[in-house]
């Protein structure tokens, strides 16, 4: 009586401890004989272990034998809570026996194990989950009878199930294998959805589930197109049904709910059955044999008939004459499919192995109030016409007759189905699968044009790029007063006014001659005013040598109607708030130089030639050039009244007056002298 959750597969199976996952009642006892086929072994593994371990295994305990009956050897005994064992247990044969003991205990859940043959080498059980395993992609053998009233999925295809389902039981839920024999998987994990939608199918229910990290799909052959019921490919003449309903309405219509009204999604009436008992039946003709791998049902979709099927069985055929019922491969009795729970709510259910027919036929066997359905075939187009003939020898008859003519029902089933097939030209509903589809001759074409437009692109974008660079370039390197494009003298004149003021620390600022300012300073501090308040540009020569002018040029291009030096008095006017940015030339009518003076050398005592000499030009280094020489008394202009009269030195270089020409004329010196007549 302690034996719980048991499926037994040939070739693999779980059996788990009653009341699993919930704590084990005690005293139980239960022993599983499991074979698979001669020639092959058993391997066992755990999904979970939890058994009161404190008599060291003694009453409560997992065994594990070679063999069946006394002749059995033990392979080991398990007990613990929590126990963990990773690897496998192998038996020597193709018969094992497990058995479960429990004795007086307070907790410990019992045991849940799977089992298949060696061969299965990627085995794991009911409970593993996808978070479990770390590859992107990887294949697993899921045992048979997963479907388990303790684990839940969430999601369903072809969106997707949340990470935390059971593998095996998602896969049952998806139609990839089945849970009565188990069967392999491809697992592709991807990133998570938001939301989880729950749905039925093969008898499994998925759950709504919330967000999740990651979800995992199956690799499948693609064979889940719509055959043709919904689009309308089949036609109404290929529907047919045992009985019609037929029933007058309140305004006295007659309402015909006919076998054309079964295409599922469609709107209004479904078909019904006039008559309801297991005799009624609906009938497809595909108009070829085809490759049929599911089915998807519903009620009637109204809402005042509430009216659905609730449980079916499905027939084939090839003419229509001999109905075959479907099976699942080993099993001795006909497949009893779940229908619709409610009238609206879509179910699927997968033919694993898939059908291979031209007439279909669904035979209601319960259903709600009335036999009322709409429907639609899954699957693909099947390349050879017929199934091969197969001619066996007829039996020996004896009370074996029946046993044998299921064997040849499913021998002959079973050569139907590994025949090859194509997949559908309709646009598949259903998809187990996630991985993109293998590329064809436009993608490989495709792959190769568009790295050469690309650079091809790339290339004229650089051509422009570096185009209008050069173009910039150009423009720079054309000269200061050579603008090509526009007005250069109007241009300058409206720009002049946003330059901003020139810095004194790094530019050059223009002399003020102001006698004023000069007259009450001693000789030697003049040179530093000066050379504090520097010119920003060179200062005219009056004569002299070319060499000593500044680097920058003293003349601007030509402008409009300006004040020029001939208009204004070049020593005794005031100083100008606004200051051009290059010096004035000078006027042609204008006089050329400074008015000369006129100095009586008479009274003059000589001077040496080394003695230094202040000036108002300032050299490279901030530094004032060394002059020739120098004289100590000044004469005053001819002309002037002032009191404070702006006296020069003589020309540079001389001793002595001397030829106009090679006269370079000094800063005014504010020095006392006495009054000099004026020499007529």
């Amino acid at each position: 009586d302690g034996c719980g959750h048991t499926v037994l597969g040939p070739e693999s199976g779980t059996l788990a401890s009653i009341n699993y996952p919930r704590t084990s009642p005690n005293s139980t006892v239960c022993e599983w004989e499991i074979r698979v086929k001669p020639g092959q072994r058993v391997q066992l593994k755990f999904g979970d272990l939890d058994i009161d371990g404190s008599d060291s295994c003694h009453s409560s305990y997992l065994r594990v034998h070679n063999g069946i009956g006394p002749n059995r050897t033990e392979i080991g005994k398990y007990c613990g809570f929590d126990f963990q064992m990773d690897g496998l247990i192998t038996s020597k044969s193709n018969e094992v026996t497990v058995q479960f003991m429990s004795g007086i205990h307070t907790s410990g859940r019992g045991f849940l194990a799977a089992y298949s043959t060696t061969d299965k080498s990627d085995l794991i059980t009911c409970l593993d989950i996808a978070s479990h395993f770390s590859e992107p992609e990887f294949n697993k053998y899921c045992p048979a009878g997963c479907v388990i009233p303790f684990a839940d999925i969430s999601g369903t295809i072809p969106h997707g199930y949340r990470d935390s389902s059971s593998l095996c039981m998602a896969g049952v839920h998806a139609g990839v294998v089945s849970n009565t024999l188990g069967g392999q998987i491809n697992v592709v994990i991807s990133k998570g959805i938001p939301y989880y939608e729950g749905s039925l199918a093969n008898n499994v229910t998925s759950k709504v589930g919330p967000l999740s990290t990651s979800l995992f799909t199956f690799k499948t052959s693609g064979c889940y197109g719509t055959l043709g019921m919904e689009s309308g490919v089949i036609p109404d003449s290929h529907i047919t049904s045992s009985s019609i309903l037929e029933w007058p309405n309140q305004t006295g219509q007659v309402n015909i709910w006919k076998p054309e009204n079964a295409r599922l999604k469609r709107t209004g009436p479904p078909w019904a059955a006039f008559i309801n008992d297991e005799h009624q039946w609906l009938q497809i003709d595909l108009n070829k044999e085809k490759k049929i791998t599911g089915i998807i049902t519903t009620g009637s979709t109204l809402a005042e008939h509430y009216y659905y099927v609730s449980a079916y069985r499905i027939l084939y055929s090839d003419d229509a004459q001999k109905w075959t019922v479907y099976r699942e491969p080993g099993m001795g009795k006909d497949k009893i499919f779940q229908g619709n729970t409610e009238l609206y709510q879509e179910v699927r259910n997968n033919f694993i192995p898939p059908i291979i027919a031209r007439f279909f036929r669904i035979n209601p066997v319960k259903w709600h109030q009335k036999i009322a359905m709409k429907v639609e075939l899954l699957g693909c187009q099947f390349s050879i016409g017929r199934a091969p003939k197969i001619t066996l020898t007829p039996p020996p008859q004896n009370k074996n007759d029946e046993k044998n003519a299921d064997f040849m029902d499913d021998f002959i089933h079973s050569v139907k189905t590994s025949l090859q097939t194509d997949k559908t030209t309709f646009t598949p509903e259903i998809k187990n699968t996630t991985v993109t589809p293998s590329v064809t001759k436009d993608v490989a074409l495709a792959a190769v044009l568009v790295p050469v437009l690309v650079m091809v692109f790339t290339t004229l974008i650089l051509i422009l790029v570096c185009a209008w660079h050069w173009r910039n370039r150009k423009k720079k390197t054309e000269g200061t007063y050579d603008l090509p494009y526009w007005d250069r003298a109007g241009w300058w004149k409206g720009m002049k006014q946003f330059f901003p003021t020139k810095s004194t620390e790094h530019e050059e600022t223009p002399v003020r001659y102001s006698s004023s300012e000069i007259s009450h300073l001693r000789p030697r501090e003049v040179p530093k005013m000066l050379q504090t308040e520097s010119a920003e540009y060179a200062q005219p020569l009056v004569g002299g040598i070319v060499g000593t002018l500044h680097q920058r040029s003293t003349f601007k291009p030509e402008e409009g109607k300006e004040a020029s030096y001939a208009d204004l008095d070049p020593y005794n006017s005031p100083v100008q708030e606004v200051y051009h940015a290059y010096a004035e030339p000078l006027p042609v009518t204008g006089p050329e130089y400074a008015t000369p003076i006129i100095m009586d050398m008479s009274s003059h005592p000589s001077t040496p030639l080394g003695a230094p000499s202040i000036s108002t030009f300032k050299a490279a280094g901030n530094q004032a050039p060394p002059l020739v020489g120098m004289c100590n008394k000044l004469l005053p202009r001819t002309d002037s009244t002032s009191s404070a009269q702006a006296l020069y030195d003589i020309p540079k270089g001389q001793l002595g007056p001397g030829s106009a020409d090679q006269l370079v004329y000094q800063v005014p010196q504010s020095v006392a002298h006495p009054t000099v007549s004026k020499d007529e």
